[in-house]
């Protein structure tokens, strides 16, 4: 660390702090920033808060890892005071809970809505960010601490006619506030992620009919969910310590952790009751709690790919479409593993049908639906479940401009580079919390951004104790973390899928790269690493 003499002057800040973003993360920011006593304005591009719980309505919308151990832990009282009614809650009841969170600690009037950032510059002269609303507005302040979503940025195919189409369409991120009728619909849905499996599962009995546009198939499991009944809800509220203690432990922050035996020194029968055990088990177990060497070695990965590939088989009735529905360029596990209710079971029905636009490309669309390389459909409804420009997207979307005119976007051109997640040199002052490179990102993100938005708290509070005015991160260290992330990539199969772990996105110009997107050491040691920084006087940054 070193430090320099502070500005002589400097105008007062609209703001000490401003708050992008009213998701998980930015609503946990805002009640630390407030118990500090500093003044803070949180803005939000929705007309509500609640971040990807606000956003995402659309059918099957819901938590994949256990709904308590999403909620915050910060509040004992919280915990016991809310009470979720499955183990995996959906997207309305994710949304009440945070506003209950809001309510309870009195933060609504500390936040503004319909308030998209546009662009945001620091003021050298001054030590300030000068930020522009999309409403015409500009604001200061002294710290700007983004909580802006690594899912928000969504992406609709490049396709050409995308405006010709006379029936109705949208992202699944812009599903409509008001019903969608899809009685006797023909519909189209493009895209088989995490978010089109939910879609497909909820709405292929209630539609005409389902035509399924998938380029590659991704390996799913069953999330085998349930309802929490009233002895288990007093059960689970007695044990929350141990269930964030567990939390605090795995490296991926859920309560599944990895089964550390040597994958070689079980026997075949053995392996495949314990893989039995876990595909009827809820949650990620399935993907986070299996054998380590599953997600790090390739014969051991091989072999329990084709375990789920022949679940898939023995729940698609038609070989053909079964097959289809088996990935063929990545291993179990290597990209995000999207959980299902019944879904391989929706293609056994007769209204749904399946296409393979890697043999039959989108060529456009038309004025009456979808035109491949083969065929015409006509549609009355078409569905873009094509994903985001994860992670980096939000941030490209805010002219954010640093120190000597440099701008974030320019800088993270190739991929993005941080210090823990957290920083940028060149932009002081700037936090970007569950930013790429960063633990929450690749973790379960409560426990996640509870890390990054405590670890920011502190670091400020350090800074008005000794009247510092900026933080920012040195290019050495910065370096330095980058090229560690780098190396943890290759510890690990999740580098050899594309995918948003890996920074692919077709969808996104310039994004045909392999771009070190998250940060693969894992929760504990991330925690352990920030938390020494802080130790020795955040050592890495340059604080003035």
């Amino acid at each position: 660390m070193s430090s320099t003499s502070a500005e002589t002057s400097s105008p007062k800040p609209d703001s000490e702090v401003i708050i992008i973003g009213a998701g998980v993360c930015g609503i946990y920011m805002l009640h630390r920033i407030l118990k500090l006593g500093l003044d803070v304005t949180l803005l939000e591009a929705g007309d509500g808060p609640g971040g990807t719980w606000h956003w995402n309505r659309y059918p099957g919308a819901r938590f994949d890892s256990e709904s308590y151990t999403y909620g915050y832990s910060f509040s004992k009282e919280l915990l016991q005071e809310w009470s979720w009614s499955e183990h995996f809650a959906a997207q309305p009841e994710t949304l009440s809970y945070l506003k209950h969170v809001i309510n309870k600690f009195d933060l609504q009037g500390h936040m503004q809505f319909d308030s998209q950032v546009k662009a945001a510059t620091f003021d050298e002269e001054v030590g300030l960010w000068r930020l522009e609303t999309a409403d015409g507005r500009n604001l200061t302040c002294r710290y700007l601490l983004t909580a802006i979503g690594m899912l928000s940025a969504a992406t609709e195919p490049r396709l050409e006619g995308l405006d010709s189409f006379k029936g109705e369409s949208f992202h699944t991120y812009n599903w409509p506030r008001t019903p969608v009728d899809l009685k006797g619909k023909k519909v189209a849905i493009i895209g088989t992620g995490a978010t089109g499996v939910q879609v497909i599962q909820s709405i292929a009995d209630k539609v005409g009919e389902l035509t399924v546009f998938q380029r590659r198939p991704n390996w799913c499991a069953p999330l085998n969910n349930s309802p929490i009944d009233d002895n288990e809800q007093v059960k689970i509220k007695a044990s929350y310590d141990e269930i964030f203690a567990r939390c605090q432990k795995t490296p991926g922050g859920f309560i599944h952790g990895p089964d550390r035996r040597d994958f070689a020194s079980v026997s075949a029968e053995d392996r495949l009751a314990f893989w039995e055990d876990l595909y009827a088990s809820p949650g990620f177990g399935v993907w986070l709690g299996n054998f380590r060497d599953v997600l790090t070695d390739v014969e051991a990965n091989a072999e329990f790919s084709e375990f789920i590939a022949n679940k898939i088989r023995g729940r698609v009735n038609d070989p053909a479409v079964a097959e289809m529905l088996i990935p063929t360029d990545h291993g179990f596990g290597s990209r995000r593993v999207p959980m299902e209710t019944h879904y391989y079971e929706a293609y056994n029905r007769p209204n749904v049908h399946l296409v393979n636009v890697s043999d039959t490309p989108i060529d456009k669309i038309t004025p009456k639906g979808i035109k491949t390389s083969d065929a015409e459909y006509e549609f009355d409804l078409i569905i873009y479940a094509t994903g985001f420009d994860a992670i980096t997207g939000a941030f490209d979307r805010i002219d954010i401009t640093g120190k000597d005119g440099q701008k974030l976007r320019s800088k993270w051109d190739k991929g993005p580079i941080t210090l823990y997640g957290m920083q940028v040199s060149g932009f002081p002052n700037l936090i970007t919390l569950a930013g790429p490179q960063g633990a929450s990102v690749s973790t379960n993100f409560p426990p996640g951004i509870e890390s990054a938005v405590d670890w920011t708290a502190d670091l400020i509070q350090y800074m008005g104790k000794h009247d510092y005015k900026q933080v920012e991160a040195t290019p050495e260290a910065e370096e330095a973390w980058v090229d560690h992330v780098k190396e943890m990539y290759g510890h690990t199969l999740v580098s050899t899928a594309k995918s948003w772990f890996t920074g692919y996105n077709s969808n996104v110009e310039g994004h045909d790269i392999l771009r070190h997107m998250v940060y693969f050491g894992g929760a504990p040691k991330y925690r352990e690493r920030i938390a020494q920084i802080a130790e020795n006087d955040y050592e890495g940054f340059d604080l003035s």
